[in-house]
Parts: structure tokens; C-alpha cells; sequence
């Protein structure tokens, strides 16, 4: 349907919050080439707020994923995933360089993403941030926080993010409620 998923603005990447995507997907449907650096990649326990996030115990080992995400060669977003379901320690062997999480969670896993609650914040990039988005330290960036949900509306995933302020846009359309009198 034309107007809607992911638009280009100025050269920004504009997000719609109404659609359930991943970086690959999104970036696809802008007509660039997606491409990721492993970080790392490892099992960790789960902390008090993904515990929560994911409805299970702190401590319980996780998958956990560290991202640098490209689109034509140029760094856009660090991804840090965590990612919890039986077995979940498999993802470990997976090539997560050349291949979606998301289509890999739901093709061999039986994971689909189907929805998501997502926070979205503005804050500075720190040093670190700043080395790998090749952009000065301070500069404006974009955090999310998303906690994913199977079709059995179970969480397997919760993730954060960080996109460059002047790369990437999120958007989406409102509507007003009827109000009861």
C-alpha cells in the first residue's frame, strides 16, 4: 500500500512506528544494501529489567547480541539484542553477519516477531558510540528500547538500540479518540 513502512527524508532513514520491521527489512525498503558487524555474540544472564521485560528469572542465561548496523557501507545503529527462549544458546552457531535475526528466529526457531512495545528516547553519543557511528562524541542520537513478542504474545527478545540523529527518523500518524461526554 503506497505511504506506508519506511520513507527517504533529506537522506534520513524514516521509520514508521506502525509496522513491526527489522534493520534489514528497513533498510532493503529504502533500495540500500544492509550489511552488520558481529560485535559480539554470547550467552550472559539476564538482569533485573530484561528479566522483567522477558517474564523470566534474573540470572537465566540469555542470548546476547551486539551489533554494528551498516546500510551502503555507512554505520547507521549499535544493537544490542537479548534474545531468550529454550535452546536459545543454538543462535550461538547461526551467521549473523550475513543473515537476519528475525528471519532466522522465525524460519528454524519458530519465533515470528509479531509485535512489539517500543520506547524511544533522544540522548548524546558517548565516546564509544561515537568511534563506531564515525560521528563526533555528544552528537544527537536516537535510543530505543523494544521488548518483542511471538504470536502467542510470549517475549523472546529485548533489545536497544542507538541510531544517529542525523541518519534516522521514527514517525508515525495519530489519531484522536472519540471522547466520552
Amino acid at each position: 500500500e503506497q505511504g506506508k513502512g519506511t520513507f527517504v527524508s533529506q537522506n534520513k532513514i524514516t521509520q514508521q512506528l506502525i509496522r513491526l520491521t527489522g534493520f534489514t527489512e528497513d533498510i532493503k525498503a529504502r533500495g540500500q544494501q544492509p550489511s552488520t558487524k558481529v560485535l559480539s555474540a554470547q550467552m550472559c544472564p539476564a538482569d533485573e529489567t530484561t528479566a522483567e521485560r522477558l517474564r523470566i528469572e534474573p540470572g537465566q542465561l540469555l542470548f546476547c547480541l551486539r551489533r554494528l548496523r551498516f546500510a551502503d557501507a555507512q554505520p547507521l545503529a549499535i544493537e544490542f539484542s537479548q534474545i531468550y527462549f529454550k535452546g536459545c544458546e543454538k543462535l550461538l552457531e547461526e551467521d549473523l553477519e550475513h543473515n537476519s535475526l528475525y528471519r532466522i528466529l522465525e524460519t528454524k526457531y519458530g519465533l515470528p516477531p509479531m509485535e512489539a512495545d517500543q520506547e524511544l528516547e533522544a540522548g548524546l553519543a558517548s565516546n564509544e558510540e561515537a568511534q563506531l557511528l564515525k560521528i563526533p562524541a555528544g552528537s544527537s542520537l536516537l535510543f530505543t528500547r523494544r521488548t518483542t513478542y511471538t504470536d502467542r504474545n510470549q517475549p523472546f527478545e529485548y533489545a536497544k538500540a542507538v541510531y544517529r540523529g542525523n541518519k534516522y527518523t521514527f514517525y508515525t500518524h495519530m489519531k484522536r479518540e472519540q471522547l466520552v461526554s
